[in-house]
């Protein structure tokens, strides 16, 4: 008697299992190649991923009045806002006997870093609204700012990733994958 209300068990499943699976859920569905690159836009430190356009550190002035200036201060020094951050300054802070001052001059490895950052997350209450011309021109800005290019230097996809940056020796490489 015991062995036959396990074996009615499975049976009954067997039975329900086909009906059940029929009426689950379809989570999923194939994704076209045009959806995946709207979300596809990694910039890698050699500029892969970088989109056509172009900008100068002169263009770049007005729209970080307009579109940056109100969180990170006039000329980027002064944060207005506490969580937003200095963009610039710090040089020389990252030695032992110092207060490090993070900044994009100071700190970062890649100029293709500053426009992958603010391509995604700029400005912070209208992220991904600026246009390619105005990326460049904001980070060219910035990077000028810094010292780090001339303002008459055109940014774009060629020059921008051999932006030499201060800090790009400033780091340990980590082996992702060691064997």
């Amino acid at each position: 008697m015991s062995t036959l209300k396990p074996i009615s068990v499975c049976v009954s499943m067997l039975t329900i299992a086909p009906a059940a699976l029929a009426q689950a859920p379809q989570f999923g569905q194939p994704i076209e190649p045009a959806d995946i690159a709207a979300w596809d836009i990694s910039i890698a430190p050699d500029g892969a991923g970088l989109p056509p356009g172009r900008g100068t550190a002169i263009e770049g002035e007005a729209i970080y009045a307009a579109k940056c200036q109100a969180c990170h201060g006039e000329k980027g020094t002064n944060p207005g806002v506490a969580f937003a951050g200095a963009l610039v300054g710090g040089m020389g802070t990252l030695a032992p006997d110092k207060t490090p001052i993070k900044t994009v001059g100071s700190f970062w490895p890649y100029a293709t870093t500053l426009f992958d950052y603010i391509s995604r997350a700029m400005p912070f209450q209208e992220s991904k609204s600026l246009t390619a011309d105005e990326l460049y021109a904001v980070s060219a800005y910035i990077l000028n700012l810094n010292g780090i290019v001339g303002s008459n230097d055109v940014i774009d996809a060629q020059s921008l990733p051999k932006v030499r940056m201060p800090n790009r020796d400033g780091f340990i490489p980590f082996p992702r994958n060691p064997k």
